[in-house]
């Protein structure tokens, strides 16, 4: 006989698993390729990368991609304790060579703490590419951001001055490799979408041939370096986020600590964008590493600042689309 409490586990009701999954897709993800499956068996929800949304070229290891999947596992996490549920989580069950990345068993228990008051932000949070205000982003905000990417295994490594500058001349480096490859611009375009598409970087409708055609054809580097490199240098904060080892698993763990501080950060008020250039192109991730003066492994470069604008939300697939219902 199951006890009560062993019923209410294994009973959790779909539509409370679609609402967590459905938050959990908010997480932010690479040309907003949204690489993730959920499966559902019970109270335990499996989160599995979809490697058909990879990118091969801009992301050979499927790094990004995985650190995708660990800001949708954060967000799960986040949606469970302001349910009311407690979460267990199981990375990498079979190893850091499957698909499968993590198994979070949900229950009635106490929920995981400091999680909670982060749900309001799952919806608010935006990437911002535009410039930021000219303000400077206080102390205790740098330090509550910090202490979230620090709750999840990894470090936020604060760029200034020089160390600031010689980055900011890799992310223009980075962009002027990246568009000289046409394999680059052709996979850039591939994911280059009509809002409606649910998925990929949204163009308008009537525009997204001509866009596509010209990024396919046009190697636009130096524009967009010299602006990148603009983004960085005046960019009010800027940030790499490492961790010690450099594998699946502290990519899923980067993944988390990114979509905790971007949360932390919306709460306080701040937007953020990413300058990932000098760890996408091989060559560069050495030199941002040192400009870091850590031996910890690059995961992500991140720009903090403030702006009155209010955005739309980036498309997202149906929850359909990435959830399935297996056997209790």
């Amino acid at each position: 006989m199951h006890s009560p409490a062993a019923r209410r586990k294994s009973m959790l009701p779909t539509e409370t698993i679609r609402t967590l999954v459905e938050q959990a897709c908010a997480a932010p993800s690479s040309h907003n390729t949204q690489p993730w499956l959920f499966r559902a068996h019970g109270a335990a929800i499996e989160l599995w990368a979809d490697r058909t949304r990879a990118l091969p070229v801009n992301d050979p290891f499927d790094r990004e991609l995985t650190v995708s999947c660990g800001a949708a596992l954060l967000s799960l996490r986040v949606a469970a304790a302001a349910a009311g549920f407690g979460a267990r989580v199981d990375l990498l069950p079979e190893g850091p060579g499957s698909d499968w990345l993590a198994r979070i068993e949900i229950a009635n228990g106490a929920p995981e703490a400091g999680l909670a008051p982060l749900a309001e932000a799952l919806r608010r949070r935006r990437t911002y590419r535009k410039a930021f205000e000219n303000r400077p982003v206080p102390e205790d905000v740098m330090w509550a951001v910090e202490q979230a990417v620090a709750a999840e295994g990894a470090a936020l490594v604060t760029l200034a001055g020089e160390s600031r500058q010689q980055a900011a001349e890799l992310v223009a480096d980075g962009d002027r490799l990246q568009w000289d490859d046409p394999r680059w611009r052709r996979e850039l375009a591939m994911w280059m979408h009509p809002r409606r598409a649910g998925d990929g970087l949204s163009v308008p409708a009537l525009a997204a041939p001509i866009a596509q055609a010209v990024v396919r054809t046009f190697d636009l580097g130096q524009g967009v370096a010299a602006k990148d490199q603009q983004l960085a240098t005046a960019s009010p904060w800027l940030g790499v986020l490492i961790t010690v080892q450099d594998d699946a698993l502290a990519w899923l763990n980067a993944g988390q600590a990114l979509q905790r501080a971007l949360l932390v950060g919306c709460q306080l008020g701040l937007q953020a964008s990413y300058l990932n250039q000098p760890i996408q192109v091989a060559v560069l991730r050495p030199r941002l590493q040192a400009v870091a003066g850590t031996a910890g492994h690059p995961q992500l470069l991140i720009r903090w600042g403030y702006s009155g604008d209010v955005l739309p939300a980036a498309s997202r697939r149906a929850v359909e689309a990435v959830l399935e219902f297996g056997a209790g």
